[in-house]
């Protein structure tokens, strides 16, 4: 209590100048914490827009990621699919032919057999 009481003279003991110093002094500590404050705050809520976008944008990315994936594999088995259907087709003109060979070779029986029927007749 003793020091207390001694820097309390001290500080009426100084000159008002002093005293109104050390006010402004104050005053302007307080000013430039409460900018500081507001600083930090903006910055901060700056960080957290900035953090949202980007998580927005990841996000959207992996989506388009996810589309090409599907995308890549709807089109390889559609690829499978094309092959698939050309090999039919390709065994389907082979049996084609087959069976015009055949045809061919049943339309000339047919022939010779009319030809053997009017000779005999």
């Amino acid at each position: 209590m003793h020091l207390s009481l001694k820097s309390l003279r001290r500080t009426l003991n100084k000159p008002i100048g002093g005293v109104l110093k050390n006010r402004v002094i104050v005053i302007i500590l307080a000013v430039l914490t409460v900018a500081f404050f507001f600083g930090m705050i903006s910055s901060c809520n700056s960080a957290m827009r900035q953090k949202a976008l980007r998580d927005k944008e990841m996000a959207a990315r992996l989506q388009l990621e996810e589309k090409m994936n599907k995308f890549s594999q709807e089109r390889s088995a559609l690829e499978e699919k094309v092959k698939a259907k050309e090999k039919e087709v390709e065994e389907a003109k082979a049996a084609l032919e087959e069976s015009r060979k055949n045809l061919v070779q049943e339309q000339l029986a047919v022939q010779g057999s009319k030809d053997d029927l009017q000779k005999g007749n």
